[in-house]
């Protein structure tokens, strides 16, 4: 299935081409232009900015919350019926240690709110965390790709894997454009349309 979008593309590998080379480009006027410094840390809102930003030029839906269930593999993210809810326990949740921060980014992963470019966004939203608590970003071209996706997997029921792993790459490097651009690089961490699974409701 080819999720409907501003492009006219019909082919999933041509808007997998195309969304990756718009995404990339909007990620790096994010971090040029500093917009990414005005939004707040560790809130929805600023998750969903950086989401609207990231694919606008892609996706009707972009910054919007889904609107069907979405799973992959056995997992099924959070149901639509509790993800305002959960999306506002996540906003209260403390983000004043690494530990902290990463138990938010878990939940925020489990909530998974948007119907593509969860990751991507996710990605730039904890570094933003990160940066803002602990002056810290991950470096993730020092995270193996399929260690980091098993770790994030099995991480709603024991976290302690994804931490050991992010702790691992944390760097104090924080205005690298290079190791930012890491975080959302398509082609290493694919999200991949035919992985999830939608129920339209």
């Amino acid at each position: 299935m080819v999720l409907e979008n501003k492009l006219g593309l019909t082919n999933s590998s041509d808007l997998a081409r195309e969304e990756e080379r718009i995404s990339k480009k909007k990620a790096i006027e994010l971090f040029k232009n500093g917009i990414l410094d005005k939004l707040d840390a560790g809130k929805f809102s600023s998750l969903k900015a950086i989401h609207k930003y990231l694919f606008d030029d892609i996706y009707y839906s972009a910054g919007e919350i889904r609107t069907v269930n979405i799973s992959k593999g056995n997992f099924r993210f959070a149901p639509l019926m509790y993800l305002e809810a959960a999306l506002n326990n996540i906003d209260k949740m403390p983000q004043s240690t690494f530990d902290e921060i990463i138990e938010k980014y878990v939940e925020m992963n489990i909530a998974h709110p948007f119907r593509e470019g969860n990751g991507r966004s996710m990605r730039i939203w904890l570094d933003l965390i990160l940066k803002t608590e602990l002056h810290k970003v991950v470096d993730w071209s020092n995270v193996d790709k399929e260690d980091y996706l098993l770790a994030m997997e099995r991480s709603p029921i024991k976290d302690i894997e994804i931490k050991h792993i992010l702790k691992a790459a944390l760097t104090d490097d924080v205005n690298s454009r290079d190791i930012y651009m890491k975080g959302i690089d398509h082609s290493y961490y694919y999200e991949g349309y035919s992985a999830f699974k939608a129920e339209e409701l």
